[in-house]
Parts: C-alpha cells; structure tokens; sequence
C-alpha cells in the first residue's frame, strides 16, 4: 500500500501545503511544550516536518517507507509526533512501545464527528484503517492527559484535528480558547 507511488503521489499533491502546515504546527508545539530539544516523528513519510525544524531542535524520524530517516536512537523525546499517520497503523499494539518514550505527544487526525461515515470525504477504507472521535483518540494514550486540541488544525484541512497530551503537563492553564491564524486552540482541564 506505502511503496514508492504513494510518497510520490504525496509530494506531488501536497508539497504546495506542507510547509506552511509544518510552520503551523511548530508553532503549536513550541508554545504548548515550552523548550523542546529532541522530536520523534513517528510516520514521517518524506520529511516535511524536520524539513522546516526550529534551529536547535533535533528532528528524529520514523517511517515504514522508502524515505532516509534517523530510526528511534533515544530512550526519550520531548514530543512524539504522529501527524496524519495513526489512522494509516494495523495493530496499536506496535507503537506501545514508542509511545513510552514521550514526555508529550501530538497528533493529527481526521476527525469524525457523527452523520453517515461513508459519505465522508476521509472515508477511505484502504487507506484509513482507523476512523477517531475525540473519545476514541484519547482513548489511545492512557497514562497521558489530552490537554489541547485545535480544530480544524489549520486551513484547509477542516476535518482533521491536531491534539497535545502530556504525560506530566508542563504548566497549569485555565480552560479557555487560542486563535493562531485561522485555527482554533481549546485548552482543556480534564482532571
């Protein structure tokens, strides 16, 4: 499914986007996990993400694919990222382990909020072995305290949803509402 046409396809249809969605999310991490030295990005495809890295962060990448990647050289990362990959994962059970190793964790996913599943535009059941609601998504990282979200997680991508859970929540925040650019941030206090 994930052989050289498909990255191909990928950097074709996407590159126009990729980096001003890259600088959107270094901007969302950066402001909600403070000074952030070392990124996992789990599910890298082409690289994109430590493309357009911050000077000083160390960008290490992970893929099933045919790109160049780092692999998993720590035993702790300040950020794991999973941007647009979980939804495209057989067995959770897999990342368990990688999932150990974060002191936060972000993620991108199209976000499915009720209606026919099959009219939806990320309905793709080849492609998209996972289909997430809030719930289910937190569901995945117990251990973790889901502490934002930011939906759509930028234009134009409506309904794909980026959340932030933090294993030890770096700083307490009132509940209330973000805007960057044209997205909206929630805090959340879940406990």
């Amino acid at each position: 499914m994930y052989d050289i046409e498909y990255y191909e396809k990928m950097l074709r249809e996407y590159s126009s986007t990729a980096h001003e969605i890259s600088r959107i999310r270094w901007e969302w991490i950066l402001d909600h996990c403070g000074k952030v030295k070392t990124v996992l990005d789990y599910g890298s495809g082409v690289g994109w993400f430590r493309a357009w890295r911050p000077k000083g962060v160390d960008v290490y990448s992970y893929d099933i694919g045919p790109y160049p990647q780092t692999g998993i050289p720590l035993m702790m990362f300040d950020v794991l990222c999973f941007w647009d990959v979980l939804e495209h994962i057989p067995n959770f059970d897999h990342i368990q382990p990688v999932i150990s190793l974060a002191k936060n964790i972000a993620v991108t996913v199209p976000l499915f909020t009720g209606g026919d599943i099959t009219k939806w535009k990320h309905f793709k059941p080849k492609e998209h072995l996972h289909y997430f609601t809030k719930e289910t998504l937190t569901s995945l990282f117990p251990g973790f305290k889901h502490v934002y979200m930011a939906w759509p997680e930028c234009p134009p991508r409506e309904d794909v949803a980026s959340f932030m859970f933090m294993k030890t929540p770096s700083r307490t925040e009132k509940t209330g509402v973000k805007r960057y650019d044209n997205y909206k941030v929630e805090v959340v206090d879940e406990g």
